[in-house]
């Protein structure tokens, strides 16, 4: 018999300590990244390709009188130009939502039925009508501008609201009154009897304004199509190539195995990136009817136009209290903006998740929500980083400030009186999850104590002599992440001594290379180092959620986990051959095989080797691979508290955040660093809709911020240290406790940094202002104030 014994167990030992869950490992991509090494979408090219330019309408509403083709297809270079008429004789299939949204009566959610070009009329400025197909982008650019589209203009509306008032411009004849989801949750009459018997009603309207994506890739795609296969495929950033897999197949009319979709590294998405576009179908058509490859590429004005975009939100709330400020409901009322067409998943971030979480860390027993998700002459609306959840945080906590100030309570104390207390858990909030874990008073009081709140009036009165004026909030909130769900832990032991992870989640800029390498090494002791990610080819990843709602970690842990005690299991079996014991009597730690009670022992990695070379009996696995699907992993609640401190100018009205603190219960942290460097990108994102971004449209439908020039978004100057803390609590309902990290930075800073702006300009009586606010904004609201006070 072959000795196997080894002395690696103390080494195995060590690297599990340097590289397992908890440790702040650097990120494994940083180094190629940080080099400009990195290899995007627009990076790759194929021989003989063409290039695509979109033509799109300039009206935002209006009917296709006619497109006349002949000029542009005359010129240089062009290779073919189709229209809407020209697709649909192809028989693709529509952009349509897949969520089974119903309405309050309980039929389902009204479809738009989106065709890739449209042949009836334009809904919005930037609606596709046709595309170019040239030699070079230039071409086929000039070529677009040359195609003559005749339309009609008809009466836009761009406002929610009026969109669902009778006589408003109908943008479907099928859906009345522009209403495509009249959403509901909650026992109306049990609400209202509540507001009825309430001591006191807190009531705020509140604007969630419309925001752009803006991720640093632009979008681009590069389509081909094997004539011998009858087989598509496209190069584009995505979210997860499974799932955008399965859509292209249905839009396209073919079986999913004639769709394989290639995803290389991702400038940024935050929802945006997730879902199909028209580009997509035209030049996988173009590809096929040419026989050679196509490219399009976005450019950043255009991005403003063709991408989805975020929030969007005209809300009524309610909060009833009782004497002593105890909630007993909440009732947000209102209207989404969906923009011109349903996609993906655009209804729901405005009405069903938004309800999901509006409950946030407090008891509230009786919680209601009534949106009307409306269509407009506008871009279409999408996911935006938290996708309902930061927005439900935000009504919540605005209700909360208002309320304490108008009942004379202190902002801190009525919250805590409404904390669901640690020793309540698992609770069943009135939103209609169950909260499995958390201590929200700790994390609350770990947040006052980072942030110095005690000495804030100190800070106050140093900002008073420089002519500043200064605030501070403190803000709880809690996401419930993406819903349950499934998801790919396949590993594999490769031939050169390496172990393959492949999972269908995917990394657009989370870092997934690394907290999951640190997990299956902790599971299995291979050597972290050797672990390579798989997420990239949908031919490769045969399943899979992709990547949102703060899912990754959790999701595509559980199935590692899950996966490794497979691998262990076949490796007890194997290990029983090779060191001639009994599979019973067979130990795994530390990434050996052990015989109980001996130091007989074989490396994991050695087995892996020992089983490629064929060396086991009859009977024996043949190898240690596993390929599984975890069936279901459970939503989580990563919460938290978060503490922002601003200075006002009041002669300027400029805002800036002089202190940040975030203290947040992620369950059991894998990585440390990563969850910080979300959490910062998180906050900034949330500063910036705060403070500056909003995409705005006139009367006409025209949108008036369709470039950097008009749009502004938060620079380094703007963003301040942040005190990032910890207060773990893991979650019951996954093996690792996992949370989720990805969108809380969002959701903690909206709330908090609008109602510290909202405490500093309270000297002047100023009791609401409505995102963003700019200091244009903040100065009229002081210079209204004195007025007012001089009247």
């Amino acid at each position: 018999m072959q000795d196997y014994t080894s002395p690696a167990s103390l080494e195995n030992a060590m690297a599990l300590q340097k590289y397992g869950v908890g440790q702040p490992v650097r990120r494994k991509e940083d180094d190629t990244l940080v080099r400009g090494q990195g290899k995007y979408t627009d990076d790759f090219n194929l021989p003989d390709q063409a290039h695509a330019w979109i033509v799109r309408s300039s009206h935002a509403h209006g009917i296709i009188k006619g497109i006349d083709t002949a000029a542009a297809r005359a010129m240089p270079g062009v290779l073919g130009i189709w229209t809407g008429t020209d697709l649909a004789a192809s028989g693709y299939g529509p952009f349509t939502c897949g969520l089974p949204l119903k309405n309050r009566d309980g039929s389902p959610v009204l479809q738009t039925n989106r065709p890739a070009l449209v042949t009836d009329k334009v809904r919005y400025v930037g609606d596709p009508v046709a595309f170019v197909v040239a030699e070079t982008a230039n071409q086929a650019r000039d070529a677009a501008e040359a195609v003559e589209v005749d339309i009609e203009p008809l009466p836009a509306v761009t406002n929610a609201e009026e969109a669902a008032q009778p006589g408003a411009p109908l943008l479907y004849d099928h859906i009345p009154n522009n209403v495509a989801l009249d959403y509901h949750f909650g026992d109306t009459a049990k609400i209202e009897a509540a507001f009825a018997s309430a001591a006191h009603v807190t009531k705020l309207d509140i604007v969630n304004t419309r925001v752009a994506v803006v991720s640093m890739e632009p979008r681009v795609a590069l389509a081909s199509f094997d004539k011998a296969s009858e087989r598509f495929t496209i190069q584009v950033p995505t979210q997860g190539v499974a799932g955008n897999k399965a859509t292209l197949a249905k839009l396209l009319n073919v079986k999913p195995d004639k769709v394989r979709i290639l995803t290389a590294n991702v400038g940024g998405s935050f929802g945006m990136k997730n879902i199909s576009y028209p580009e997509y179908i035209c030049i996988l058509h173009a590809a096929r009817a040419l026989g050679r490859p196509v490219k399009w590429r976005d450019e950043r004005s255009t991005s403003f136009l063709s991408d989805s975009q975020g929030r969007d939100q005209i809300i009524h709330g309610r909060l009833a209290l009782d004497p002593d400020g105890k909630f007993l409901a909440v009732h947000l009322t209102g209207y989404g903006n969906l923009g011109a067409y349903i996609s993906g998943v655009s209804p729901s971030p405005l009405s069903l998740n938004t309800g999901k979480n509006l409950a946030s860390v407090y008891r509230t027993p009786l919680l209601g929500v009534d949106i009307k998700t409306v269509l407009t002459n506008m871009t279409l609306m999408g996911a935006y980083r938290g996708a309902g959840r930061p927005e439900a945080n935000y009504f919540m906590e605005r209700l909360i400030d208002a309320a304490a100030d108008e009942m004379g309570i202190d902002r801190l104390t009525l919250r805590k009186r409404n904390f669901i207390k640690s020793n309540q858990m698992p609770f069943p909030a009135a939103s209609g999850v169950t909260y499995d874990s958390g201590d929200f008073g700790a994390v609350f009081q770990k947040a006052l104590e980072m942030s110095d709140h005690a000495n804030f009036a100190k800070r106050k009165r140093e900002s008073r002599k420089n002519n500043k004026l200064r605030g501070i909030a403190v803000g709880s909130y809690l996401e419930v992440t993406a819903p349950p769900s499934g998801e790919l832990g396949k590993i594999t032991f490769d031939a050169d001594g390496g172990v393959t992870l492949t999972t269908g989640t995917l990394d657009y800029g989370q870092g997934h290379a690394t907290p999951f390498a640190q997990v299956l090494s902790s599971q299995l002791g291979v050597p972290f180092e050797k672990i390579r990610l798989e997420q990239n080819d949908s031919d490769l990843v045969r399943f899979g959620n992709g990547t949102g709602g703060s899912r990754s970690i959790t999701a595509t842990g559980q199935a590692i986990v899950e996966a490794s005690a497979l691998v262990i299991a076949k490796g007890k079996q194997a290990a029983s051959h090779l060191l001639e014991a009994s599979e019973a009597d067979i130990e795994f730690g530390n990434g050996r095989f052990t015989i109980a009670g001996t130091d007989r022992a074989i490396d994991i990695m050695q087995l892996a080797q020992r089983m490629r070379e064929g060396k086991l009996p009859d009977g024996a696995p043949a190898s240690l691979d596993v390929d599984h699907n975890s069936e279901t992993t459970a939503s989580a609640f990563p919460n938290g508290c978060h503490v922002a401190e601003v200075e006002v100018d009041p002669d300027t009205g400029v805002v800036q955040v002089v202190g940040y603190t975030g203290v947040n219960d992620f369950g059991t942290v894998v990585n440390p660093m990563i969850v910080a460097g979300q959490l910062h990108g998180g906050v900034a994102q949330g500063i910036g809709q705060a403070l500056m971004e909003h995409v705005r449209y006139d009367e006409h439908g025209q949108p008036i911020t369709g470039s950097f020039m008009d749009y502004a978004l938060p620079r380094a100057t703007d963003i301040p240290t942040m005190a990032v803390g910890d207060h773990p609590v893991p979650a019951t309902t996954n093996p690792l406790g996992t949370k989720g990290c990805g969108e809380a930075g969002c959701a903690g800073s909206l709330s908090t940094v609008v109602n510290a702006v909202i405490d500093a300009l309270s000297d002047y009586g100023v009791k609401h202002l409505d995102m963003p606010l700019t200091s244009e904004k903040v100065w009229r609201a002081i210079q209204d104030a004195k007025a007012n006070k001089a009247a």
